[in-house]
């Protein structure tokens, strides 16, 4: 009967065993999923038709001899300021260069977008290609372009001045050689991105088209090579408390808003969040007060929360709004009496996340451009971009770089190196072939919606 036992009790440390080896390797396979794409047979041979193409690799030399150009077209996107809801008199500008480039059906929308179309056959998809017109930076912002050891020096010369720049440069390749595409191509600028833009650009995009099979967004970082599919989400919150207030002395013993406030921030800061997926959470700014011998009767506070998982996104917003509450019920418990602390949470920002296969077409379409450019793709970790729009809602989409390198970003000292800049509107160039097709050549990789 002990022999039986062991027996049993070995073959149940063999089975764990076993189960531990294949969730490692399942794990393992995951992993590896989230870092390369599997082409298949449909995109292998399409790409191998287009990057043969005589037409194609004239636009490819054309984008390289258009470097220059592209540059320049840089330089003079980023001095015109863009802050966020008040991207205008940027947007009056890129249209000028839109209709210099023959563009169709241009229209700035009731939300400050501005967009083309290059039309196809009319029979294939329709594809979104954009970049966005809002930087970080509030108004009166000092935007002196300054030139230094190769590198361009200025507050979004990078983000996204120069993805603007790159969509100037696709389509002048287009126009130049004529290229007939199977579906339609949307050129776009967009607003309100950054900040607390809250994807208002995209969202006002997406519900007056309904159309739109496939989104390929042009943003930092620059680097060529990086294919983002993946959305993090965020949601943000203004916060305020508010109270009766009173002079520091006389009225001692009424709850204060800052006090009420500083109770809800300890909770938050101590706040768990799990590693994977990863997920994030700030108060980013605080006010409130009215002087030093007062008792504050209103305090505010700017909330981000982010995750790379809705789900875990919305059970850390539900802690956190809960913990807030908490602190306000403490500091009237600390002080008694009928005056109160109340709390208004209100959500001003909401991106939400989104996953797609690392095996759809999009990203087979942006990983074979990438290596038909001779660099080698990657699939990197979610971003919080204009892409997350339009995945949350399971339309395909692609965040892709701007090319050449970048660094500072966000920072009054943000800068962009042009060095083989040409390399990120070639992959572009021959990730939108791919993805709406060449009439007499190719069928489109995206489904038409």
């Amino acid at each position: 009967m002990e022999a039986i036992q062991s027996m049993e009790n070995n073959r149940g440390c063999l089975n764990a065993f076993a189960a531990l080896i294949a969730t490692v390797v399942l794990l393992s396979l995951s992993s590896l999923a989230a870092t390369t794409a599997t082409v298949s047979p449909e995109s292998d041979g399409a790409f191998k038709k287009i990057t043969a193409d005589p037409k194609v690799r004239q636009g490819l030399e054309f984008i390289k001899d258009d470097d220059a150009k592209a540059l320049a077209d840089t330089k003079a996107i980023v001095v015109i300021s863009a802050p966020p809801f008040k991207e205008k008199v940027r947007g009056e500008y890129y249209m000028k260069q839109l209709q210099e480039l023959g563009l169709q059906g241009l229209k700035t929308d009731s939300e400050g977008n501005v967009y083309g179309i290059r039309p196809g056959t009319g029979k294939g998809p329709r594809l979104l290609v954009e970049a966005h017109l809002d930087t970080v930076f509030p108004e009166g912002t000092n935007i002196q372009l300054v030139e230094k050891d190769g590198k361009i020096y200025a507050p979004g010369v990078a983000d996204d001045s120069r993805g603007l720049a790159v969509l100037l440069s696709v389509i002048r390749a287009f126009q130049t050689t004529g290229i007939r595409t199977v579906g339609d191509i949307v050129f776009c600028a967009t607003v309100g991105e950054e900040g607390l833009g809250d994807l208002r650009g995209m969202k006002a995009f997406f519900k007056d088209h309904t159309d739109i099979a496939g989104v390929v967004d042009v943003d930092t970082p620059a680097d060529v090579t990086y294919i983002t599919y993946l959305g993090t989400g965020s949601h943000r919150y203004r916060v305020t408390f508010n109270g009766p207030g009173g002079h520091s002395f006389s009225a001692f013993g009424t709850p204060s808003a800052i006090h009420a406030m500083g109770r809800a921030i300890t909770k938050i800061a101590d706040v768990q969040t799990p590693l994977e997926p990863k997920t994030t959470f700030t108060v980013g700014e605080v006010s409130g007060g009215t002087s030093v011998n007062a008792i504050a009767a209103k305090a505010q506070m700017l909330l981000d929360m982010r995750s790379n998982s809705q789900q875990e996104l919305l059970k850390m917003e539900k802690k956190i709004l809960s913990l807030i509450q908490e602190g306000a019920d403490e500091e009237n418990a600390r002080w008694g009496g009928d005056k109160k602390i109340t709390v208004d949470p209100k959500l001003i920002g909401d991106r939400p996340a989104g996953s797609q296969s690392p095996d759809s077409m999009i990203v087979q379409a942006a990983w074979m451009a990438t290596k038909a450019i001779g660099q080698e793709p990657k699939l990197v970790e979610a971003s919080s971009t204009n892409a997350n729009w339009p995945i949350s809602m399971g339309v395909p989409a692609v965040m892709l770089g701007i090319g050449g390198m970048d660094g500072a970003t966000h920072s009054p000292g943000e800068w962009f190196d042009p060095t083989n800049e040409h390399l990120a509107p070639q992959k572009i160039f021959l990730t939108i072939l791919g993805l709406v097709g060449v009439d007499g050549l190719s069928q489109p990789l995206l489904p038409a919606k």
